[in-house]
Formats: C-alpha cells, structure tokens, sequence
C-alpha cells in the first residue's frame, strides 16, 4: 500500500503558514490570508508600524503609518558634503577591488585519483598564508598605516620642511630624532610579529605526509599537495585538505575524526569509508563492473581536523583557499580604539588652531616681506602644539597596561594578543557571547527520568538501578528455565502493549532504549601497545570498565549512555553493523543495527532500528526533541507539561520512543528506502518521506533531562555585566529549546522578564506581521533563529536591529559562525557603539575578529578562538575584572596621559606666542636646540608617563559597584570639553610663565631664558601631581628624578643659560613666584570643585 503512495513534495512555505494560521480566529484568517498574497507588492510602500500610535487608531497591521521617525533624506550637495563623498569612495574602492580579483565560478569538478595532472583547471596550492605583508610591502604597508594618522603625517611634513634653508629653525635633530624613535618601534613590533605568524604557517606547510602513487609510498609537503592526490593520514595527524575518505585501517571501515579545530566542538565524529573502495583488496580484481555510489556527508574528512583513530586514505577534493576551514574565516582587520580615534580628532582641532594662531602672527605683522615664508616659519615655530611625543607616550602606556593584564594574579594565564586597544575594554556597550563552552562547561549531566507516572531524579537513582538488577536477573533464570525455541517469548512481547505493565517493565524498556538509540562508540585505550595505539573491542576481549571511553557527536548522547552504564546496562562495544551490552550479571546482549537515522538540525531527532539476536525481535526506537516527537507518539496527556517544567529547570530534555516492527514491515520498508537513497532528483526529500511513514504511534517510553552544567560563577559575572550597563546578546549554534534554558539558568534573562520567542518566518509579509507583534512587547528577552533572522534583516534590517536594541537581552539560536559576525557588524553600523565578542571554538573566531574587541577562551574546544582573539583567558568570570577594572584604569588613564602631552606642547607654544609678539612678531624661537629636545624627554617624560599608574577607585570598588563603568561608555574622560579646560589652563600658564619672566628680569636677555625655563619645568611637575588621584611609589621617584635631572644639567648648559646668575637668590624668588602664580589657582580650584561638585567615584572612596 505504502508503495503506491506518490511522493510530491510539500513546499515549506505553505507548511509554515498552515502553522502560521491555526493560531488566528477564523474571521481574521480569510482576510490575513487574503492581505499576505494579494497585497505583498504593496509592502514596499508601506512602512512596517514603529509607533505605538498606530495600535491605537487601528489594529489592522498593514495600515499605512507614519514612521516613528521619518528620517528626511538628503540630495544633492547636502548629501555630499555630509558624508555621500566617503560613500561613493568605498563604492569606487569595492568596484575596483572586484574588477581585480573575480571570483572563481565554482562548478562541479571531476578528480582523478592519484593522478592530479589529468585535472584540467588550476586550483589553489594547499599553502597556509596569515600573514600581513610580504618581502615587498612590509615597509610601505607599516608606514602607510604609521602615516594614514594625521599627527604622524603633519610631523613627517615638518621634519621634511628642514631640509629647506629658508624654513630651517633650530636643529635637524630636533625634528627627525622623535619621528625615527616612534618609527623605529613601530617597525620592530610589526616585524616581530609578522616573522612569528610566518614561522607558524611555515611548520603547518612543511609537515610531511604519505602520498600513494604508481611508484608506491612518497613523502610530501602539506603545501605541495595536489586536487587528486591519494593521501595516508595516520592517527593524531592533521588532514591536510578536504578529502572523500577512501579506506580506513579499522575493520568496522570507519573511523574518528577530532573537529575542535573546525568547528569548536570537542566530541570526535564518525566517519564512513566509501565502501566499494573500503572493499577493494578483497575483490583484488580491477576489472569490476563500473561503480555508482553517492557520496555523502559521512563520507568526507574536512582540512584542521585531526584523525583520532586508524590510519585512512583520502583522496584530495579541495585545497588551500578553497577548504571548508578557509572559507568560513574572515581575513582579520586591523583594529584601532575608539581612544585613538578621538585624539585624531583632537590633534586635527590643535592644527586648525595652529594655522589660525600663525596667520594672526603674520596679520599683526602687516604682511610685510615674503609674508607667506614666515607663515612658513611660524607654522614650525608654533608646531609644538601638536606633540610628536603624543603617539610613543600612548603606545608605551598601551603596552604597560598589556603588561599590568597579564601579571593580575586574580586573572591567571590571561593574554594580552593585541596590544593596541587595551582601552576599548573601558567602553563596551554590546557583548556578544557564545553559549556551549563560553557560558557552560560542555560537559553534560543526567539529572532526571520521568515514565509519565513517576519520576526519578538523581537521589532516587539507586531505585533504578535495582529494577534493572530485578528484571535482566528475571530474564536470565527464565531464559535458562526453559530452553525452547525464542518464538514463544515473541509472542509473550508482542501482545504485552494490552496488559499495563509494572513500573519495572517500564523501566526496564526505557533504560534499554536509552542503551541502544544513539550514535555512541565505546574505545578501548590498549595499555600493551608501546605506540599507544586505541584498539575497539572484540567480542572474546575482556571489557574492562578502567580503560573505556564513550566517543559520539554530542555530549548528551556521551551522558545518556554513561548514565545507563551507572544504573548496570553497559554499552561495550560498537561496530557498524552491531553493538553489545553488557548486563548487571555480565551477560553479553548482542543487537544487530539494521538502519540509522541520524539527527539533523531539520528532523531534531535520531532514530535506530536493531534486531535482537537472541529473540530475532526488529525494534525501530527513536528519541528526539519534545516538538518533533509530540506527534509521533501517542496520545498522552503529561509530555507537554513535564516538558515544560523541565526546561524550566535548565535541563535539557528528550522524548523517547519505540515501535515493534514484523519481518515484513520492516522488509517492505527497507526496500522503499534503498529505493528513496539512490533517487537523484530530490533524494533527502523521498528518503525523508519513507523514514516518516515508519514514524507513526509510536510508543511514549520517557523523558529524559541532561544538564548542561555553567561555568564557575557565571551567574554574578553576568550580573555584574548587566549592572554595568552592558547588554548582553547570547548567539548559539544550538537549538532555540537549549538556548532559552542556558538563558534562563544563567540568569542572561531574569527572572521577572518575559521572553518573546520569535516565530518562523520565511517571507516579507510574515516577517510584517511578526514584527509589529514584538512591537507590542515591552521590556522582554527576544529569542530568534538564524533562519528568521535573515528574512528579518533582508527586508526590515533597521527596524529589526532597533527592536533589538530596545531588549534588555537577545539570543539567536542556530546561527552559522557568518552570521555571528554579521550581527556584530549590523551593531556596529547601526548603534556606533562599542562591541565586545566572546567565544571558545573554531566557530567563534569570525564574530571575535569582526568586533571592536574579541575575548577568546582557552577551553576544551581547542585554541583557535583564544589565538585570533585580542585579548584570551581562561575562564568565563575572569571578564568582570578584565573589564571593570582593567578596561576602567587603561581608558581613565591613557585619558590623562594623552590631554597632559597636548598641555606640554601647547603651554611652550603659547609661551613662543607671547614671546614673538612683544618681540615684534619675529619668527625666532624662543628656546633652541637641547632645550627643546630635552623639554620632551628627561626633564618631564617620567613624570608625565607615570600617569599610566595612577587610578581613581580600588579594584574592589569596581568589581563591587558595576554601576561606575556606565559612566566610561559616555566618553566623559576625553572630550572637547575637557580638551577646552585643558587648553585654556595651557594658556593661562604660558601667558603667566612668559609674561612673569619679561616683567622680572632686569638686564640680560639670557635671564628671561633662565627664569621662564625653569619655571616652566617646576610647573609641569607639579601639574603632573595635581592630575594624580592616586599617588604610587614610582610616581615620587619619578618627579625627584627629574627634578634632580634638570638641576644636574643646569651645570652643562652655559651656552643658553647664565650659570652665575642662576645660583643667585633673586633667580630663586623670581622663578618660586612665578610658579606659585601659575599654579596656586588651579589648586584652589581643584579643591573647590571637589568639595562643591565630586565625581560619582569620590563618594565611594571617602
């Protein structure tokens, strides 16, 4: 009957929108119905609801409203100027990147084994490459990123301007030596870096592997592997490309493969050698009857994934660029903080003003001259104003605050990876985490058997295991009763359903289904073998429970079946075509496995049908998640609930179930199946139709729950996140049911929060529909899925991310490791604010680079995400710190440290100001040569650097009032309002330092040098100590040094200064007057505006 049945192939919209409809009143569903097909051509013009007023004027979701904020949309001009000039320069940028490098159409290929000269394209060599630059653009690649910043670049035109006589002032020294010093380190620092990434890639292409050619085994390279090659991986080693898997040394002919690498997840995956080349050597004869075999996925080892047992033989399909690995990551950016950024900004205002100061020089002068050559010369008089020392105090500082990161004893073997944006970590506003192994531990947990009547949890397990003891030794003795043939025992079973069965029964069927529906192997690791060698069990071997570990694709499957190992049902060994258990009384049950249906993200179950050899029984056993299993079994009214309350708890939950097969049921099956799998034209949609018409009442045997366990101390570290004002946004590869329980468990949604859970969609007018009903929600968690989350953003992209930010949470679940990223780069677009993405796998390492600041966790899942990371730890928790009080000290400090350099340059550019205008507007400077030079450097370079220890609160006020950090993402610590007070006390200072030693001195000119110097060098010493909060020990060595410093060379400077006149007393009162005038205001003003007005920090800290 079943064959006569056509196949025709629902499609998935109409699927969706019966599900869709069920839940609208029948009055509303023939109009819905009518709006979402007939009017879908209209939804370009109407605008999708933002505004709460349109609920109130009509419910009706299409009605056209005005949008809550109608941007107006500039043309023309307007839209140049304001920013349309930089949109069409990436356009132009895009266009001619794509013109230059097209991408290859990919086509299907046809390989010859062994034989790699026969392919007719040219495929990319198998040459790992992440490195930056090469021989010949690692010089104008770092100096074109030194010089694409302003101040690197106005520096590099003034330093070049010397070079002209009529321009000269001064020393040649006193430009370029800065300039070389700052290059210098650059330089180094990116070479050092750029020959550690080329010695990495260069061990990965040297390691050697064997190739099988006519001439028999061949040594050769990683990199020199072609399309078509024959390759001998052996176990532990690396797989070089995509390959299909030929042969495998094991006798089940498959093998495992370790993905950490690839995919980030730790479970080893089977993999299937193509069986008519598995079989080869046996038919020894080469002329067979041509072969037609589909491939499938089973049937291929990726590149980065590792061989944990046996040797194979693949031959080579893709290499290099081409590879799976390859084309999911995303080539790293360069990452610049958003600190950097605004100084930029800062340092173009100071040039503004710098050109502005110099044509007001050369106004007064009245034009008199070649006017424009002393433009020229003032512009180089007055460049002090933008300091050159600005960039090198940053880059020390940034790496200092590297170095402080890593030697916290509170956050062991965290790494500093990227050196240059320490201070991002003080502004984040969107963190992006991962789920399994980021938030959870990844190592899974059975905590809870319910049978529908009753339930056992893990005190109660012991109850179980009894049963189980009870009934297999019931089994035994009744078995070695009577030894008659097995047909009675069948005929017993099968009229069993009709009887309700004892508690034991049940438990006894529902333990052994969990033994035998899964994908588990058990490994033997043999202690004999001097390599070490993992060897699967024979059936004669004694299965020693010391050295057996449990190998599957999934953690839950790994505790399932290690859970009905504790309660005495053992799984002891697995080939492809059988498994065993092992009973409490050590009997061997043998289970021949006639099928299997693994679990796809589409079907969310796994089903097995296996033949008992004792009893010759066909049983077809299935367990899968609650909504794909709900209408597969039969009736009951307690799978819903207690389901529900499950979730609940954090667990996570499956339903198992079975179905007694006859011979011929199963006999009729099979061949529609084999039939279905050698269909080319739609082959998983017939293969998925024959599976379900087996997948009918089947029988509920229980619901199981496995906990996922968190992360030490996960629960506070996210608290204390959200406290901070930081929201949190949970994207996951796993299922929405899983997610939305970590999310819950892990309290990312609290308690008194709603969660709205987004319903598939998979056109524009449901996407409509689904959002206007989120709309309506108010302060809830959002949960969504990859699939709908691409409609979302394909059609209403803006409106969607609005939304979402509105959330006080989001997680997006079943997302691809490129959607990861895309979603960081919408936040970024869309908000301008500061990102931060956390994550521990091979799948993470995409989204970790695309954010302004990526966490990697060195953790189970491999190294890969931790090594593209910016900044790796170890454990979850340690972020609190890494950020409250790392990223708070590096921002509030590099802050400082950047506003106090542009002072030192502006307070002597003001005081060249004041000179060149009493002095007749004469473009002569005021101090030369060493003065200069050493101005920047040792009389004031301490003091002003140790401003990278200074600190305003404790790290335990930080950690203990989050609450501080909201106050960093606004920005408050460097802005142009705190540049305006700093430029103004720069002013006040230099005119009161100038002006002071022009009215004091009496006879020489020499002495106004001496007097305005050295007040000027007491004056930055002591503004050093007024901006400190918080006094370190280096600090007060640091300002003794110096001053002791200056003193000394007093002795050596005859050539500028007056050495008599310096060790006189009138020298000594002029310059403490000048100080105390130029200072003691500021003091006076510190202390006041403390008392009357304190910052939010002090209140804690007094």
């Amino acid at each position: 009957m079943a064959d006569h049945i056509p196949l025709h192939p629902v499609p998935r919209s109409t699927q969706r929108r019966a599900a869709y409809y069920t839940s609208v009143p029948a009055a509303q569903r023939h109009n819905r119905r009518y709006q979402v097909e007939d009017e879908s051509s209209l939804l370009d013009e109407m605008p999708l609801m933002m505004s709460e007023e349109g609920f109130e004027n009509d419910e009706s979701d299409y009605h056209t409203l005005p949008r809550a904020r109608v941007s107006h949309r500039k043309t023309g001009l307007e839209w140049f100027i304001c920013g349309g000039w930089k949109f069409l320069c990436a356009s132009c940028c895009d266009w001619l990147i794509n013109i230059c490098r097209r991408k290859k159409e990919l086509k299907a290929r046809t390989v010859w084994l062994g034989c790699p000269e026969k392919c007719e394209e040219k495929y990319p060599r198998n040459a790992i490459k992440n490195q930056k630059y090469n021989i010949f653009t690692f010089i104008p690649g770092v100096l074109y990123e030194q010089f694409k910043f302003f101040l690197n670049l106005y520096f590099l035109i003034v330093s070049c301007s010397q070079f002209v006589p009529a321009l000269k002032i001064g020393y040649l020294y006193t430009y370029w030596a800065p300039l070389g010093f700052v290059l210098a380190v650059t330089m180094v620092r990116e070479a050092v870096d750029e020959f550690r990434r080329y010695q990495r890639d260069k061990e990965m292409n040297s390691q050697l592997y064997s190739k099988l050619t006519i001439r028999g085994k061949v040594q050769v390279k990683s990199s020199d592997i072609q399309v078509g090659d024959l390759i001998i991986v052996e176990k532990n080693q690396r797989i070089p490309s995509d390959m299909v898997f030929l042969r495998t040394s094991e006798k089940t002919g498959s093998c495992f493969i370790r993905t950490d690498q690839l995919d980030g997840e730790t479970d080893w995956k089977l993999k299937v050698a193509v069986s008519c080349t598995q079989r080869l050597p046996a038919l020894g004869e080469d002329s067979d009857p041509t072969v037609h075999e589909s491939l499938s996925i089973e049937n291929t080892l990726w590149a980065s994934t590792v061989v944990a047992s046996g040797t194979v033989i693949g031959v080579v399909i893709y290499t290099g660029k081409e590879t799976r690995s390859v084309m999911n990551t995303s080539n790293p950016k360069n990452k610049v903080g958003l600190l950097d950024l605004e100084l930029n900004q800062l340092t173009k205002a100071l040039f503004l003003a710098l050109v502005a100061l110099s044509i007001v020089m050369v106004t007064l002068q009245g034009f008199v001259g070649p006017w424009y050559r002393n433009l020229f010369r003032f512009l180089l008089l007055f460049s002090y104003i933008i300091p050159i020392s600005l960039r090198v105090n940053l880059d020390m500082g940034k790496a200092a605050y590297g170095w402080m990161i890593m030697k916290d004893d509170n956050i062991p073997g965290t790494v500093v990876r990227t050196s240059t944006i320490p201070e991002e970590l003080g502004r984040l506003v969107y963190l992006l985490t991962d789920k399994t192994g980021t938030l959870t531990q990844n190592e899974m947990i059975f905590k809870r058997l319910h049978l529908g009547t009753v339930s056992y949890g893990t005190d109660t397990m012991d109850e179980i295991q009894n049963h189980i003891i009870n009934s297999y030794s019931q089994m035994h003795s009744q078995s070695s009763g009577n030894s008659t043939s097995s047909t009675p025992s069948r005929k017993v079973q099968s009229s069993a359903p009709k009887v309700r069965k004892t508690v034991s029964s049940r438990i006894h069927e529902a333990v052994k289904a969990i033994a035998l529906c899964h994908n588990v192997t058990p490994v033997y690791e043999s202690h004999a073998g001097v390599t070490g060698e993992t060897e699967y069990a024979e059936v004669d071997q004694n299965f020693s429970d010391e050295n057996r570990t449990y190998q599957a694709s999934s953690p839950d499957e790994v505790a399932l079946v290690q859970w009905t190992e504790s309660v005495g049902l053992t799984l002891v060994n697995r080939d492809l075509t059988s498994m065993q258990l092992k009973t409490p009384g050590g009997q061997i049950l043998t289970y021949y496995i006639l099928q299997v249906f693994p679990f796809t993200s589409e079907s969310k179950r796994m089903g097995i049908i296996v033949r008992d050899e004792s009893t010759g029984e066909i049983t077809f056993y299935m367990k899968g998640a609650d909504v794909a299993m709900s209408t597969i079994v039969q009736y009951n009214d307690w799978l819903e609930e207690e389901c529900g309350n499950m979730a609940r708890e954090g667990l996570r939950t499956l339903v198992v179930a079975k179905k007694s097969l006859t011979e011929e049921q199963y006999q009729d099956f099979e061949n529609r199946y084999n039939q279905a799998k050698l269909s080319i034209h739609d082959r998983a949609l017939k293969v998925a139709a024959v599976v379900e018409s087996l997948e009918r009442e089947m029988e509920l045997l229980c619901l199981t729950g496995v906990e996922d366990q968190l992360q030490a101390d996960v629960r506070p570290t996210l608290e204390m996140l959200r406290n901070a004002g930081i929201k949190i946004w949970m994207l996951t590869g796993d299922k929405l049911e899983t997610a939305t329980c970590i999310a819950k468990s892990s309290h990312l949604v609290s308690r008194t929060q709603d969660i709205h859970i987004f319903r598939p969609v998979i056109s524009r007018g449901e996407a409509h529909l689904e959002l206007n009903a989120f709309r309506r929600k108010h302060d809830c968690a959002l949960v969504i899925s990859g699939d709908s989350l691409e409609v979302c953003l394909k059609y209403y992209e803006h409106e969607f991310v609005e939304l979402a930010c509105q959330c006080p949470a989001v997680v997006c679940c079943r997302c691809s490791p490129t959607q990861k990223a895309h979603i960081v780069k919408l936040l970024q677009h869309h908000t301008g604010k500061r990102t931060c993405a956390i994550g521990d796998g091979g799948n993470d390492v995409s989204m970790i680079q695309a954010a302004d600041c990526g966490i990697g966790i060195e953790g189970k899942e491999g190294k890969q995400a931790s090594l593209a990371a910016d900044f790796s730890i170890t454990q979850f928790k340690h972020i609190g710190r890494l950020l409250m009080v790392h990223g708070r000290n590096s921002y509030k400090r590099s802050a400082a440290l950047g506003q106090f350099v542009m002072h030192r340059g502006l307070i002597i550019s003001t005081m060249q100001a004041v000179f060149s205008s009493v002095f007749y507007f004469a473009s002569i400077p005021l101090y030369q040569g060493f003065l200069m030079v050493g101005y920047a450097t040792i009389y004031t370079m301490f003091p002003v650097f140790s401003l990278v220890l200074d600190q305003d609160v404790k790290p335990e006020m930080a950690l203990l009032y989050p609450e501080l950090y909201k106050d960093l993402t606004k920005g408050r610590s460097l802005s142009f309002k705190t540049f305006l007070i700093w430029v103004l006390i720069s002013i006040y200072q230099g005119g009161i330092l100038m002006y002071g030693a022009l009215l004091l001195f009496e006879s020489e000119f020499v002495h106004v040098v001496a007097i305005s110097f050295t007040a000027l060098i007491l004056t930055e010493l002591l503004m050093v100590a007024l901006t400190i909060r918080t006094w370190h020990w280096l600090m007060v060595v640091a300002e003794f040094f110096s001053l002791g410093c200056y003193v000394a060379s007093l002795a050596f400077l005859n050539e500028y200064f007056d050495v008599a006149f310096i060790m006189t007393v009138t020298f000594l009162w002029k310059v403490s007057a000048i100080t105390v005038v130029s200072c003691l205001p500021l003091y006076i003003l510190k202390y006041l505006k403390r008392k009357f007005s304190p910052p939010s920090y002090s209140k804690l800290t007094s």
